[in-house]
């Protein structure tokens, strides 16, 4: 008899185990695509660079259903932002230059120009707080930075929070921190503190556009030619070429 019982207990031992193997590697299987293969990813100017540099298919990521999607991307409108009293509005040409606007409610009220030549990536809250990403990427120039709006009674203050030293091109939340792709790297901001998980990434002249996180070894990113998945604990990038 107790025999049997050390048999059963050590059969559901087995069978636990195994159902919390099969449980990992399944949260953290994530199916590419098929119309995507993975390549080595290059950032020397090659031909291969500018035949991605130079394709018409762009891409932007997302996390439905806990399943990647991969959809065409089709350019990003002016951001704006409700808040109390109107909306704020981030401009960016790029080149020919850009603007943080405020547009009040009260249509008998002119627009007001916050920050006049800020060429506004990204305009959000956090936290009960304003925040917007600023920057310019052109002809071998890169520079951008975070910045935090404060709405008074006379109008607005801003001031710098973090300096990217690069242009922020692709953003997302995740819990309390900021995922930030710039032209030529990827940050981590929490707490207001910077931490680079890559430098000089492959991707620049692609345009990275969006981020979607599943969890730390699965972090995607939209961008021209194809899409890169990162792992943020081993900082392994991989980077899948759209096949199409």
């Amino acid at each position: 008899m107790g025999k049997a019982i050390k048999n059963i207990a050590k059969y559901f031992i087995l069978a636990f185990l195994q159902v919390i193997t099969l449980a990992a590697f399944g949260q953290n299987e994530i199916k590419i695509p098929p119309d995507f293969v993975e390549t080595i990813p290059t950032n020397d100017f090659s031909e291969k660079w500018r035949i991605l540099n130079s394709s018409e298919n762009e891409f932007v990521v997302k996390i439905i259903n806990g399943k990647l999607e991969v959809e065409q991307f089709h350019g990003v409108a002016d951001c704006e932002l409700k808040i109390p009293g109107g909306t704020l509005i981030g401009i960016n040409r790029g080149e020919f230059g850009g603007e943080l606007d405020f547009k009040p409610d009260n249509n008998s009220k002119d627009t007001l120009k916050i920050v006049p030549g800020a060429r506004v990536n990204f305009l959000f809250n956090f936290r009960n707080k304003i925040y917007f990403m600023a920057g310019l990427c052109h002809m071998g120039f890169s520079n951008g930075a975070l910045y935090q709006l404060e709405q008074t009674k006379d109008g607005f203050n801003y001031n710098k929070l973090v300096d990217f030293g690069d242009c922020p091109e692709a953003f997302s939340i995740d819990r309390d921190r900021f995922l930030v792709v710039t032209d030529k790297n990827f940050f981590i901001i929490n707490g207001l503190k910077k931490e680079i998980v890559l430098s000089k990434a492959f991707w620049t002249g692609l345009y990275p556009n969006s981020i979607a996180v599943v969890d730390e070894n699965n972090v995607f990113i939209g961008m021209r030619g194809g899409i890169a998945k990162l792992n943020l604990e081993t900082k392994v990038l991989k980077f899948y070429e759209s096949i199409k």
